[in-house]
């Protein structure tokens, strides 16, 4: 409908107010954080104030808080949930990540609406309408292909959010029911239980079993690194990494990761810019493979693929580093090229398929690699391990030591300039954005002795930012006759210009404007919603029936699916991942599976048409 914007966003995951001020120093453009209640991590609340806190860091970079408010909620919810939308509005976030339609029937401030993953946004109509119905930005579904990303963005003026990076449900998102099922835990209300990364057996109709104890529900996780050209050509704008569960170190080394990537493209592309202000300079050099992954994936955008599970085990094994080469009663020599250091964590898999771990003490170098000797917890090495068993790395000290300390740096480039007055000198400030502020001296100044010193001294001076936000990109001296200022003088027109930068830009930050719905309002593209809709209160039904939906099932944490219905609905298809899709192999006949898991017995169902696989089964008796 429209070219896409042409800012760049980095988007990264704030668990709380401290990471996401150091997600924004090593280079994000926005944050997202849940607020007190409602986010759809119910482990990652965070105070108004601490909301406050973080927008208040942010905005000095132009940078932007998005308050993660995208569970759905219930009747007696809603006027909670709209007072923490006004409570973040006037605490200075700039957008509502949202699920629940029943939001929009309130009376809801004037912020930004983006809509959650949990909309489930695959199709050009899908997009269109949330377009249509007030939301500015939104974050595709993370199983499509780069051809379906341009569809989408053909047919909307929304700035399009993707996932580049970290875990990947195996459900399409809003459409997993799995854990409120078997636990009474609802994904959709944030406090999903994760039964996708239990262990299941696989067996065909006839009780065969096909696979035992594999996590076969569990991905690799999300890595979009070599594909983000890409992307910008398909339409995304913001680039967003998961994680507002993760710890600080994956927020910091991801984070840079990106932003070098990102940076490297706008260099390429001056139509594009970045979406705040500021460059961040580090300290180490980010590798993603060095945190939490289950191993990497792009997933389906350059199509589908076979290897996208991480079915021996959904804990981080790290990366490869050697095998062992002789075994001894406390200590064991492995052979790699890596070198290893004390406090370094290992893992490795046992002959049963048990990723182990275990801790390096003393780390010593030997020919050909290194002898390690480990915490042992019963005086002996631990069972499974065998000369030749295959050895990863999944904590480096030197590394998550150096993210332990100050590992960035965000300062924002200014162009400086002194020039002559009439009764003195200005001083001017103008930053990357164009904002600018001056200071004056008006007292009479005596020529200096030696004129190329002085005018050194004056560039000395003038680049003295210390702990400013910013950092002098171009000092311009428009003097003809140099003079002598003072040091003292110098730094005080120094500080007062800095101060007034410092208001200029505050007063000159907008916080992006609620787009208006459309009127009349727009048809929604389906007649009926089932419980895939997650209609959980009379506003998200009201606001469907506005938009001409005329038959609306309740949402599934309702409670009256008490059938075997899908409670998982995903593009993973493990006939496909076992080749045995009809598809890989002429001839085969499709044969119903089942997943095993203790007592539980879940049914799959293939739609081929679709490409798609459905995990069934039924609502537990047994609550919470």
């Amino acid at each position: 409908m429209t070219t896409r914007p042409p800012c760049l966003e980095l988007l990264a995951p704030a668990k709380n107010a401290d990471f996401g001020i150091d997600a924004i120093t090593h280079g994000a453009d926005a944050v997202y954080i849940g607020g007190p209640s409602f986010g759809a991590r119910s482990e990652a609340g965070n105070s108004i104030a601490d909301i406050e806190r973080l927008a208040r860091h942010a905005h000095r970079f132009n940078a932007r808080v998005l308050v993660a408010l995208n569970t759905i909620v219930d009747d007696r919810e809603l006027a909670q949930a709209r007072d923490i939308a006004w409570q973040s509005w006037n605490a200075g976030a700039d957008a509502l990540i949202v699920q629940d339609m029943g939001l929009l029937e309130c009376d809801l401030p004037p912020i930004a609406l983006h809509a959650s993953t949990q909309c489930d946004i695959r199709t050009p109509e899908k997009a269109r309408f949330l377009d249509a119905v007030g939301f500015s930005q939104m974050v595709l579904a993370r199983e499509l292909s780069l051809a379906q990303i341009a569809a989408i963005a053909a047919q909307t003026t929304a700035t399009l959010e993707f996932f580049v990076h970290g875990a990947l449900c195996v459900s399409y998102s809003g459409q997993c029911y799995l854990s409120h099922a078997q636990t009474g835990r609802s994904a959709n209300r944030g406090e999903c239980s994760q039964a996708c990364r239990l262990p299941y057996t696989v067996a065909d109709g006839q009780g065969t079993v096909l696979l035992e104890r594999k996590h076969v529900l569990s991905l690799k996780d999300n890595n979009q690194t070599d594909n983000l050209a890409a992307l910008i050509d398909a339409g995304i704008r913001s680039f967003k990494i998961e994680g507002r569960l993760k710890d600080l170190s994956y927020v910091k080394n991801v984070t840079a990761h990106y932003r070098q990537r990102l940076d490297a493209l706008l260099e390429q592309q001056p139509a594009l810019r970045r979406a705040s202000s500021g460059r961040s300079t580090f300290q180490f050099t980010p590798n993603p493979d060095k945190t939490f992954h289950r191993g990497a994936t792009d997933y389906f955008v350059t199509g589908r693929q076979i290897d996208i599970g991480a079915f021996d085990s959904p804990k981080f094994a790290g990366e490869a580093i050697g095998e062992i080469a002789r075994l001894g009663r406390k200590e064991f020599d492995l052979a790699t090229k890596i070198t290893l250091n004390n406090g370094d964590g290992l893992s490795f898999f046992t002959a049963d398929g048990e990723l182990t771990g275990l801790r390096v003490n003393i780390a010593e170098p030997i020919d050909g690699g290194f002898r390690l000797s480990p915490s042992l917890t019963d005086g002996r090495l631990p069972a499974g391990l065998a000369v030749g068993t295959k050895i990863f790395r999944n904590h480096d000290q030197v590394f998550e030591r150096a993210l332990e300390k100050k590992s960035a740096e965000r300062r924002i480039p200014l162009q400086i300039r002194l020039d002559e007055s009439a009764d003195g000198l200005v001083l001017g400030l103008t930053d990357d954005r164009g904002v600018s502020a001056t200071a004056t001296i008006t007292q009479p100044l005596e020529p200096a002795r030696d004129g190329e010193q002085a005018l050194a001294g004056l560039r000395e001076g003038l680049a003295k930012l210390g702990n400013t936000l910013y950092t002098a990109d171009t000092i311009t001296l428009d003097i003809a006759t140099p003079r002598f200022i003072p040091a003292s003088l110098l730094n005080a027109l120094r500080r007062e210009a800095v101060e007034a930068l410092d208001a200029a830009r505050a007063a000159a930050y907008r916080r992006p404007e609620r787009v208006a719905a459309q009127i009349p309002p727009a048809p929604y593209p389906e007649a009926a919603l089932s419980y895939l809709g997650n209609v959980f209160n009379a506003g998200a039904r009201a606001f469907y029936e506005k938009h001409g939906v005329t038959r609306i099932e309740p949402a599934y944490e309702c409670g009256e699916e008490t059938g075997e219905v899908s409670l998982m609905v995903t593009k993973h298809c493990l006939r496909f991942s076992l080749t045995l899709c009809p598809k890989q192999v002429k001839g085969i006949r499709p044969e119903p599976l089942q997943l095993i898991h203790g007592k539980d017995r879940l049914m799959l169902r293939f739609d081929c048409r679709a490409c798609e696989m459905h995990v069934l089964g039924r609502l537990k008796p047994v609550r919470r």
